[in-house]
């Protein structure tokens, strides 16, 4: 069960084929802090999605777990963990292409 008072870890991943996500928690048990997992989430991705490079893929990602998540994570603090570092910049870009700049929108809200 999560504990809604403590931080999650939304680990992200996609690819050619398709997107996942995994939602994680630590908690103490046993006086030990113990990371589990919570949900997982996957989907193929969309034909015109597979035009896509791969930061703006892990950027849909993103943006379709916290969809899809949206229930666990709105108000909570949370952590986003991917093995793409441009993440961060893509979402920070001064002047994105259309689907990032959704992203960012959507993001913000």
């Amino acid at each position: 069960m999560p504990d809604f008072k403590l931080p999650f870890k939304l680990y992200i991943d996609a690819s050619g084929d398709g997107l996942g996500a995994s939602l994680h928690q630590v908690q103490i048990i046993n006086d030990k802090p113990v990371e589990g997992p919570i949900c997982f989430i996957s989907r193929q991705i969309k034909p015109t999605e597979a035009r896509y490079g791969a930061s703006p893929m892990e950027c849909l990602c993103l943006f379709w777990a916290l969809e899809k998540l949206n229930y666990f994570l709105e108000g909570c603090v949370f952590e986003v963990i991917t093995d793409c570092t441009s993440v961060k910049s893509l979402l920070n870009m001064k002047t994105p292409n259309r689907h990032i700049l959704r992203w960012q929108i959507a993001m913000k809200e």
